[in-house]
């Protein structure tokens, strides 16, 4: 694959590892190509052994990874910590949002109410279980399937409330971004990359993960509605 590095990831993170692979092109004249996917299917790809070198997932997935043997120990970099963003229909009038109590009315008076396969979806489901409203709301959820994008969901009408990763929703035609979870109820997923144990660049991969990292990235971050997230120890 000559000078290439391979990676993988999930879909959160996809616009801005495309952006960030070209300015690490630019900064050390090294390739990187990026196949973003849907998260499950990515580390199921990774734990197959592919041939990637690279792999940036949620952190407890990389972790399950590391213990499975399809990615190195001590390799893990945590990248981006990406809040979860509530999306209405374009011309729709966003619901109160600006407590805790507001979103639990606005997600009961919703009619459907999109989530993802990752994992801010589990911890969506999570929070609607501690609210003890899950049975209720049982009827109207709508899994977005793996690799769509829960604003797809709200822009042709599935759903009438979407959650995910602001990075996700950014960008998406047909929405309005209502607003971030409010306090006592933030969804933040941490995304970390990795060394594949499948890679022959280890110390390829090392240098570009620890550039991932550096203060040069936090700008392009925050622009895709991520913030840095500190190292690993």
């Amino acid at each position: 694959m000559g000078d290439l590095i391979s990676g993988i990831s999930s879909m959160a993170t996809r616009r801005l590892l495309a952006e960030l692979a070209h300015a690490y092109r630019q900064h050390a004249g090294v390739e990187v190509a990026f196949e973003a996917v849907g998260g499950v299917d990515a580390a199921q790809r990774v734990a197959a052994g592919e041939p990637f070198d690279v792999v940036v997932l949620a952190a407890d997935a990389i972790d399950k990874l590391i213990a499975g043997g399809s990615v190195l120990a001590g390799s893990r970099a945590d990248l981006v910590r990406s809040p979860v963003a509530i999306a209405v229909r374009a011309g729709a009038t966003p619901p109160d949002i600006g407590s805790e109590d507001a979103l639990r009315r606005a997600v009961l008076e919703a009619g459907r109410v999109g989530y993802s396969t990752g994992p801010s979806g589990t911890a969506l489901l999570a929070l609607f279980e501690r609210w003890g409203i899950a049975d209720e709301l049982r009827s109207r959820l709508v899994k977005a399937p793996a690799g769509v994008p829960v604003g797809q969901l709200v822009a042709e009408g599935a759903a009438t409330l979407g959650f995910q990763q602001l990075s996700e929703m950014l960008g998406q035609p047909g929405i309005e971004i209502a607003g971030a979870m409010p306090a006592g109820c933030e969804i933040v997923t941490t995304f970390s990359g990795a060394l594949c144990a499948a890679s022959t660049r280890a110390a390829e991969v090392r240098a570009l993960l620890a550039w991932l990292q550096s203060p040069a990235t936090t700008e392009a971050k925050r622009r895709q509605g991520m913030d840095p997230a500190q190292e690993s120890t």
